[in-house]
């Protein structure tokens, strides 16, 4: 198996604009985020697989992002502003590098803490020959973030499969409080890390809005609407993402702890 990780990012944020060249430790946040990126996949375990030679692009609609990426010596790509998701912009990208490789892994633009365990964990997932799309999860610690409609739950199948994502609390505990449900089963957080099989997410942008996608916002849903099966690898470290200043702070203060 050959794999291509590509980052989308765009300057265009209704909470934090520009956020890809915010700084963050005196680096832009795109830039550590290729950073973590490039660092696992050019040295990849020797279990991984293969991986192409230019194996982490970022995909941008901006020529600011453009520039940053080339000046710091990374690969970037242009793609039109018009993309309604990230996993679009991606496969624009794919068409212009011409890759060949077997899997797409999808890194969000604002996680400049992705881990090396996290990006091993989802290419394992295409070791299963049935894998067509890859993500991961995370189990909550807490009701109150099991309650939290901007983290979507996961439900899945004996075999990892996702049944179902959603803002709501999935599933529900019958005939226990509701303070009490964690310890009745294990809510699964889902962490926005995605792989593709190379054809597989050539199809899925073609596909229409789903009746599920458009209510709870998630396009994971349209995918699975269609029929497409989706493998949930399980990880135990948290991502922290970058929406917002106030999210950049807090990334500041962690980046300091971990130096």
């Amino acid at each position: 198996m050959k794999y291509i990780a590509i980052i989308p990012a765009r300057y265009a944020s209704t909470r934090f604009p520009g956020k890809p060249l915010a700084m963050l430790g005196g680096k832009p946040v795109i830039l550590r985020v290729y950073e973590q990126v490039n660092t696992v996949l050019s040295h990849p375990t020797a279990d991984t697989g293969l991986i192409e030679e230019k194996n982490v692009w970022v995909a941008t609609d901006d020529q600011r992002i453009f520039d940053t990426v080339q000046k710091f010596g990374g690969q970037a790509v242009m793609t039109r502003s018009d993309h309604k998701s990230g996993t679009d912009r991606i496969q624009e990208a794919v068409e212009h590098i011409g890759t060949t490789a077997d899997v797409v892994i999808n890194v969000q633009g604002d996680e400049p803490f992705v881990q090396q365990s996290q990006i091993e964990t989802i290419i394992h997932l295409f070791d299963d020959e049935d894998t067509q799309i890859g993500t991961i999860g995370k189990p909550f610690e807490t009701m109150e973030q099991v309650d939290n409609a901007n983290s979507p739950k996961i439900v899945c199948d004996m075999r990892g499969y996702a049944l179902y994502f959603s803002r709501s609390v999935i599933p529900f505990i019958r005939g226990a409080e509701h303070p009490s449900w964690l310890q009745h089963f294990p809510f699964l957080k889902h962490l926005g890390l995605y792989a593709y099989r190379r054809e597989v997410l050539e199809q899925i942008t073609k596909l229409p809005q789903s009746p599920l996608e458009k209510a709870e916002s998630l396009e994971q849903l349209r995918w699975l609407q269609y029929g497409y099966r989706i493998k949930v690898g399980l990880t135990d470290v948290e991502t922290v993402g970058i929406d917002t200043p106030e999210d950049l702070e807090r990334a500041e203060l962690l980046l300091k702890a971990m130096i």
